[in-house]
């Protein structure tokens, strides 16, 4: 079982795992060797826990826990599996709300995690205010059909540089935020 609740400090340490996994595995042979074998866990942990405690107006940070969230009381180990963080956007211009990650470990893809944490993101910027939601993401990630998937529309592309190299990020939009909703929604709902 997989549940999706609001990350807590302590799930900092998995959080930096998790990212520095995920970047290891979806970006080899897309952005440096050395720079993703310098990723370092700890420093991402702690990026991540001061990300958690943020108070910033409408800042979520989200994870997904195998086991269940109730999987301590009942006796059974529970394992942060992958997160989610975003907000308000960044910079003006393509949505209010901002994805700024979602990141899932490998063997826990293709199991509803990721469409669960993209809901609890997009109802988190709903009730914060946000009548639309986007994110960026490498153009060369093998998961970015993900995103067309659940309903984004690619609405930009630009150039950044990402250990040293030069590469082409997308800009995915979900306008309203409801189609968003719509599209993660449990199939019963949808």
């Amino acid at each position: 079982m997989i549940s999706i609740r609001r990350a807590r400090p302590a799930d900092a340490p998995a959080i930096g795992e998790i990212h520095a996994a995920v970047w290891r595995s979806s970006y080899a042979g897309i952005l440096p060797d050395a720079y993703l074998a310098a990723l370092s866990p700890a420093r991402l942990a702690g990026f991540y826990q001061r990300a958690i405690l943020d108070r910033r107006e409408g800042h979520a940070v989200f994870v997904a826990v195998a086991g269940g969230a109730d999987a301590p009381e009942r006796g059974v180990a529970s394992t942060v599996v992958g997160f989610a963080s975003g907000g308000r956007a960044r910079r003006a211009g393509l949505a209010e709300g901002e994805v700024e990650t979602l990141y899932l470990l490998e063997d826990w893809r293709e199991r509803g995690a990721g469409r669960r944490l993209m809901r609890a993101m997009g109802a988190h910027l709903r009730a914060v205010g946000c009548r639309s939601a986007m994110l960026w993401v490498l153009r060369a990630n093998p998961t970015r059909w993900f995103y067309q998937h659940i309903g984004g529309r690619e609405a930009a592309r630009e150039m950044i540089r990402v250990g040293g190299q030069p590469v082409e990020q997308a800009a995915f939009v979900w306008d309203p935020i409801e189609s968003l909703l719509s599209a993660t929604a449990p199939a019963g709902e949808r």
